[in-house]
């Protein structure tokens, strides 16, 4: 982009490039530029299989150098408190080291002596109660000791019920975690399948048993797992392309909050108002409790199994119908809570109406939309072969891409609002008069974002190859402006939901993902190169400094990474692709309406 075009508005500052590669190179060149600074929240990292062992052993390389443990005792701490090594350095100011130990089922006082034992000498299994020689049994670092056998059929059980990550000494009450290389290397002797499935899962609780790392919900699975360092409340993209809420690991769904979108799809799956309006316009057979329709005037009516039914309350009757009453029948008086309910299915039924319908639509804008992408591509073809003055077409491409961001908050913010001002989840949170005041207040922010939303289609959707150069200045200057109008438009309708909505409520368990005007963060990939530095570097630490004392720089807590860590900017891509021409919408409307290959 040239520096006229990226300053001809003034608040021009978060344009995309015409494709991935330049954005990757406008990134590198303006690395000290404060406006592509990576955004304040979470840093994501993408975790591969080469890579997930290395991520793993940094973090019990900082548990081992604080507390000078063993690597097995490493890890178990690191299980037990979810590998959350900021929770661990917190329980061990507040708690203490032998609290910290014992919650955790390490051995306070480790025994080395297992190996010490005569091989000559025969001990008795407390187990099996046979003597054995001292060869044939194993001594934990709790100091108790079985024979091997009974030790190979208790972590054989442990495994196959998925308890592998925690085995537990088998004496009275001890609850001292067993080492796991004394059950790898027993296990391997009788079944060296099961053995590999142990470490498996030793290596995958990283993933599993830590809140901040998740798998890639990617289908068919990609195999990687995303890191996040601050808030699990964001929205994030894998190397495979995938976009996903990080709490719920749905679609990417903000401003719509993952208890809101859970509630909305299954609305929209089970067709509840479906039933909704089943129970508005019929009324069930009191013999066979079928739905009858009234297709006629008569409130007699008949239902296919031969039953006739009063329709004004439903009741059975006979088949006589005067003027005056129905045969052996008569319900004039009134009903109020009747009325009410009828009244009331049918108020719920169009409110849902109203915002599904406009949910849809702005799906359905953008499956007409996404056609653009080969269009606009051939219209700049095109101009760029003409002898014109006009060599700079990145606009339309920026363009395109703040219409599909845009769409994407139109899209979702009509569940949030469905929800925000209904009677399903705040009915008790805000009186009557707040709500419409705040409500008021949001769909002025909606509409004024859907106007020029809309405005921005129009204009990208001109055939402007066929203009001339004037007048594709013009769609130039209206497209560059009205993509910074609905970038502000859309920051504002994120302000007035996290701060004025959600902020004003009292049980804060809607949490929405910031809003970046250059989309979903793109996690960075997790270099395995990175964490074998961290690696030498201890070894070289040990041995220059065999004591090993105090707190070095890695033992921060892992919030604020590394000084390696943080020099993979969440900007930076660790591969560059051509996203442009086979999947340029990483902006990530809903996953329903993209048209993945």
């Amino acid at each position: 982009m040239e520096a006229d075009d990226c300053m001809s508005s003034g608040a021009e500052e978060d344009y995309y490039c015409s494709d991935r590669d330049s954005l990757d190179d406008v990134l590198e060149n303006e690395e000290s530029d404060p406006q592509w600074a990576p955004p304040k929240g979470s840093s994501s990292k993408v975790i591969t299989k080469e890579s997930l062992l290395a991520a793993q052993r940094e973090d019990m390389r900082r548990v081992t150098e604080l507390l000078s443990l063993r690597e097995h005792h490493a890890r178990t701490l690191l299980i037990h408190y979810r590998w959350d090594v900021e929770k661990i350095f917190a329980v061990l100011v507040e708690k203490g080291k032998d609290r910290l130990f014992t919650e955790a089922g390490v051995p306070i006082l480790e025994s080395h002596n297992s190996d010490l034992l005569v091989s000559t000498s025969t001990t008795m299994c407390e187990i099996c109660m046979e003597d054995l020689p001292s060869n044939e049994m194993t001594k934990m670092d709790c100091g108790h000791c079985f024979c091997n056998n009974c030790w190979t059929e208790h972590f054989i059980v442990k495994i196959n019920e998925g308890q592998s990550r925690r085995i537990r000494c088998m004496a009275h009450k001890c609850f001292a975690i067993c080492d796991e290389a004394i059950i790898r290397d027993l296990v391997n002797k009788r079944h060296p399948d099961l053995a590999e499935k142990f470490d498996r899962f030793l290596l995958e609780s990283y993933i599993e048993d830590n809140k901040m790392v998740k798998w890639c919900p990617s289908t068919p699975h990609c195999g990687n797992a995303i890191r996040v360092e601050e808030d699990e409340f964001c929205e994030v993209e894998c190397s495979c392309g995938n976009q996903f809420c990080f709490s719920c690991l749905c679609e990417a769904h903000s401003p719509c909050s993952c208890v809101m979108w859970e509630l909305w799809t299954k609305k929209c799956r089970d067709e509840s108002e479906t039933v909704n309006w089943i129970t508005v316009h019929t009324k069930p057979c009191p013999k066979c409790h079928k739905p009858v329709e009234k297709n006629g005037g008569c409130n007699l009516v008949s239902c296919i199994c031969g039953q006739a039914f009063c329709w004004l309350c439903g009741g059975a009757t006979g088949r006589d119908h005067t003027w005056s009453s129905i045969a052996g029948h008569s319900c004039g008086r009134y009903k109020e809570d009747r009325e009410k309910k009828s009244e009331r299915a049918k108020r719920d039924l169009y409110r849902y109406m109203h915002y599904h319908n406009r949910y849809k639509a702005h799906t359905d804008s953008f499956k007409q939309e996404s056609r653009l992408k080969e269009t606009i591509r051939d219209k700049v073809v095109v101009l760029e072969g003409r002898d014109s003055q006009l060599r700079d077409f990145s606009w339309v491409t920026n363009g395109l891409y703040r219409l599909f961001r845009s769409r994407r908050a139109l899209s979702y913010s009509y569940p949030f609002a469905y929800y925000m001002f209904g009677e399903e989840l705040f009915n008790d949170e805000m009186t009557k008069e707040d709500l419409e005041i705040k409500q008021h207040l949001f769909e002025d922010q909606q509409q004024q974002l859907e106007t020029n939303v809309e405005k921005l289609s129009k204009f990208i959707e001109e055939p402007f190859d066929n203009y001339s150069e004037d007048r594709i200045m013009e769609i130039r200057m209206q497209v560059i402006n009205l993509s910074v109008i609905t970038d502000t438009l859309c920051r504002k309708m994120y302000e007035c939901i996290e701060t004025d909505l959600l902020g004003s409520l009292q049980f804060g368990i809607h949490n929405i993902a910031p809003y970046y005007s250059k989309g979903i963060e793109k996690a960075t990939e997790l270099p395995v190169s990175w964490a074998a530095k961290s690696c030498n570097a201890e070894k070289r630490h040990k041995l220059e400094d065999p004591t090993n004392g105090g707190t070095s720089e890695s033992d921060r807590p892992s919030g604020s990474g590394s000084s390696d860590e943080i020099g993979f900017s969440s900007l930076k891509r660790a591969r560059k692709d051509d996203r442009f021409g086979d999947s340029m919408f990483d902006l990530n409307l809903p996953a329903d309406v993209i048209d993945r290959n």
